[in-house]
Formats: structure tokens, sequence, C-alpha cells
């Protein structure tokens, strides 16, 4: 039987985390559908096609190195606003969430787009600021060299793509249970997180 989640929300706002920790705990797969737009990205700036890149995507594109660079992370935004490469990625997240055995998928439109009737929805987020403040330790402690100001503002930039791209803009759906991670614990946003779950259970 199928059991679908949904888990929206900006960039590090937590929901990769919360989404691995949901999966884990209902024994339930797990898609970042952001790598796929990582994955055409990269491609991209290796001088492909997008739409090309998008259409031809396989699953171990997704264990390449590299998909967790600034560099590929703003190709990856700018590749999402492409109607056709939308399109060419929707078939391969929904087949994912329909897998039997449940499934969790965390990105910006799984709630409102791919999966408008995922059976538990989420929407994860944080300031601007807590936002940039993780982005930035998670690169410096991977030893890339940045400033704070730089990454805030690359976090403002991405969510104003995100948010006023014209299709699939980045939004909570309608009846997604908002979990706002700012002044939250890890452990504290996880067991929220699994708390809406259990109870769209049942």
């Amino acid at each position: 039987m199928s059991f679908t989640v949904a888990i929206d929300g900006p960039a590090a706002a937590g929901k990769g985390t919360i989404s691995k920790a949901v999966a884990a705990h209902f024994g339930f797969a797990h898609l970042d559908t952001g790598l796929l737009y990582r994955a055409v990205g990269k491609r991209l700036l290796s001088g492909e096609d997008a739409v090309l890149a998008a259409k031809d995507l396989r699953a171990e594109d997704l264990d390449v190195d590299g998909l967790r660079t600034p560099e590929v992370a703003q190709a990856a935004s700018r590749v999402a606003v492409e109607p056709e490469v939308r399109q060419a990625l929707v078939d391969f997240q929904r087949a994912f969430a329909a897998r039997s055995g449940g499934a969790v998928l965390d990105g910006r439109d799984i709630g409102t787009v791919i999966c408008p009737e995922a059976h538990a929805k989420l929407f994860v987020t944080a300031s601007a600021e807590v936002r940039a403040e993780r982005r930035f330790k998670e690169l410096t402690e991977g030893g890339l060299e940045t400033d704070f100001d730089t990454v805030l503002a690359d976090v403002k930039a991405r969510d104003e793509r995100d948010q006023s791209r014209a299709t699939a803009p980045l939004k909570p759906a309608d009846d997604a249970v908002t979990i706002d991670t700012s002044g939250l614990s890890i452990e504290a946003a996880i067991a929220a997180a699994v708390a809406v779950v259990q109870k769209a259970r049942g």
C-alpha cells in the first residue's frame, strides 16, 4: 500500500534532515527532489541542454559528486524555472511517490503540484538569517571559502526566484502543516513532523 508524505520548504530550512528522519521512522523510501534539479543543473554547467538532461535523468545521476556546491545550487534554481525541465521531472517524482511501502518526497512543489493528493503535507521553513547561518556553517565546514553576507544574499535571491516563478512557485499547500524550525532543535523539529505524519496515518 502506498502512503505519500510531501515536505516542502525553502533552502536550508531543515526539510532534508526532517524528511530523512521521517522516512527512517516509518520505514518509507525517501527522495530529495532538489537533487533532480541539481543533477540537471550540474549537467547544464557541463554544457548540456537542460531539457534533454532532464528527460535523460537516471537514478544514478543523483549519486554523483559535487551536487551540493553553491554553483550547482544556483544552476539548479535557474533550470527549475523552465517549464519543460519541470515537466520532464514530474513523472520521475510521481512514480517514486506511488511506490508501495510509503514514500517521503521533499522539495518545493511536492504538496502543491507533484503530489496534491499526498496523505500528509508539511511546509518546513525558517527565517532567511537562520537558514543562511546553517548554510554558511555547512559550506565552510565542507572547506569552501565564503562569507555570511554572500550566503545570505544567495539564500534571499533563491527565495525570490523560487517564490516568483510562473510555474510551480514555492508556497505551502492549503492543507499543509507549517513547521518553523528557526527556534527548534533538530530533535524537536523531527518530533513535530513525525507527529503530523502519525496523525495522518490514523
